[in-house]
């Protein structure tokens, strides 16, 4: 009998290829950057992870064995305690596609009054810090209800309020810094230290880690962090499926100003005293610490732990080039390059969900 395909089994055969019916051509995979693309738009924590990482071993290699000593970790972990707990605060405002200008001027403000509460009106610490808090929820309120009421732009409702709060923060103070001598122990203990691993480790820095891990908890696990994430991603499907984008928003901005009250408690720690004029550059290096973390400026992607890994970036960055006595200019040509590979590497990853 011959073997030669006949009758049914001829019409099997597909043209000159050979295929058969019914069998499909085998998928040819992504190219390579297509896979990098759809890796770091799957996981958003996997680029500033492999940032901060090949920053470590860079410095390493440059400063040696000096840049992994406890103390200088620790250090670096102190340097960007205040803008990781701003950029906290930040990240919930970009989130829902709005950007704060105020943070620093909220936190700034609220340890202005609870030391003015504390020292010259003598309140009880606790009492004055509570009250610090308090501010820093109006000043939130007054934000969300700019942007939610008045439907002012996020960007020129804060801009507004920056000016507001800083002047509002002058007049409180009369200009004049209060010392930490004058100070409560309370409103000092965050920058105290106790000594592990060989490193001194301040209060503050273990407070900011749990202030991350909260954080990252209701954000994720309850159903306000969720409607955070739809109303940044689609405000209008947010409305349609029943949520109050506006009562969220405010929230947002309200959840911001209090967070900004506790990096002002944190500051009064770090510095040892209440100055109106700390907090410099604060508000650029938290929205820096958020955007170099791979949370996305349109809103609906990103995550607080982001945050933390965008601030330590750029801690590591500026004391790794301290210790190798690069000039100040060139620290800030290098965090304004990483701040904008890292918007484009947003743009770019956001085609895929496109």
């Amino acid at each position: 009998m011959s073997t030669n395909p006949t009758g049914v089994d001829a019409a099997l055969d597909a043209g000159p290829t050979g295929r058969r019916v019914g069998e499909t051509l085998a998928t040819p995979p992504p190219p390579p950057l297509v896979r990098v693309q759809r890796l770091l738009h799957a996981h958003a924590l996997v680029g500033p992870t492999l940032v901060l990482v090949l920053a470590c071993v860079l410095f390493g290699l440059l400063i040696g064995p000096r840049f992994y000593q406890p103390a200088n970790l620790s250090l670096i972990v102190q340097q960007v305690q205040i803008i990781g707990m701003v950029g906290v605060a930040q990240t919930l405002v970009v989130l829902t596609a709005g950007i704060d200008l105020s943070v620093a001027a909220i936190m700034v403000l609220t340890t202005v009054v609870a030391g003015k509460l504390a020292v010259d009106a003598g309140l009880p610490a606790p009492v004055a810090l509570v009250a610090g808090f308090a501010v820093g929820a109006a000043a939130g309120a007054v934000n969300g209800l700019l942007v939610t009421r008045l439907r002012v732009p996020p960007f020129i409702a804060t801009l507004g309020t920056l000016n507001v709060f800083g002047a509002l923060t002058l007049l409180a103070s009369q200009s004049q810094t209060i010392r930490g001598a004058d100070l409560p122990g309370l409103f000092l203990w965050p920058g105290r230290t106790f000594s592990a691993l060989g490193a001194e480790i301040t209060y503050g820095s273990l407070l900011v880690l749990a202030a991350f891990g909260v954080a990252a908890h209701v954000l994720r696990r309850t159903a306000w962090g969720e409607h955070v994430y739809v109303t940044g991603d689609s405000p209008e499907g947010a409305r349609l499926s029943g949520i109050r984008t506006d009562r969220v928003l405010l929230s947002v901005y309200v959840a911001a100003g209090v967070i900004c009250a506790l990096a002002g408690w944190f500051l009064i720690g770090r510095v040892g005293s209440v100055s109106p004029f700390s907090g410099e550059n604060v508000n650029l290096s938290s929205i820096t610490a958020v955007v170099i973390g791979g949370t996305s400026l349109f809103g609906g992607r990103g995550h607080v732990a982001g945050t933390l890994l965008g601030a330590l970036i750029v801690g590591v960055f500026s004391n790794g080039l301290t210790l190798a006595g690069v000039d100040v200019l060139w620290q800030t040509f290098t965090i304004g390059v990483l701040v904008i590979v890292a918007v484009g590497v947003d743009q770019w990853t956001r085609r895929v969900g496109g």
